[in-house]
């Protein structure tokens, strides 16, 4: 067992999987476990994960659930110290992991955290984050920074 488990939820993701899965594996593998947690895909996902890709584990998970219950379907069968949600739709680059486990390891009052995300389109901008603003609480709750949310 690694330290780390980067876990890549799949969704008839194949063309992401292709695109985008070189990196995790190219700067990811010699300090974390790699996990696809499939959710029921109705494409040739597995089918390109198996031939491609022997090493990568596979977690099918029987029906697709959604998000939400798609990784803690998946957390059951994985055992590590850290757990990295990734998207199958992001790209890696070299050490882009390493400093934020740096620093949840020296503060252990630190539960979630994530790194800054730049546009795929536009790299020399940061990506919104769905909106969020790319913050996230003391409850791993993502927010807008300034935004006033009623009775929160």
């Amino acid at each position: 067992m690694k330290k780390v488990a980067v876990v890549i939820l799949n969704w008839n993701g194949r063309k992401f999987l292709k695109k985008f899965l070189p990196s995790v594996i190219k700067y990811s593998q010699d300090n974390c476990d790699i996990i696809i947690a499939d959710n029921a895909s109705t494409d040739s996902s597995i089918e390109f994960l198996h031939e491609t890709y022997p090493q990568i584990r596979i977690i099918q998970n029987l029906i697709n659930g959604g998000f939400a219950k798609g990784y803690n379907d998946a957390f059951k069968k994985i055992e590590a110290e850290y757990y990295v949600l990734l998207n199958s739709d992001i790209e890696v680059t070299s050490n882009w992991i390493n400093p934020v486990i740096e620093l949840m390891d020296k503060d252990p009052s630190i539960a979630a955290c994530q790194p800054k995300l730049r546009s795929y389109e536009h790299p020399e901008m940061f990506e919104y984050a769905g909106a969020a603003g790319g913050f996230i609480d003391k409850y791993a709750v993502p927010f807008l920074q300034g935004k006033a949310i009623p009775n929160y």
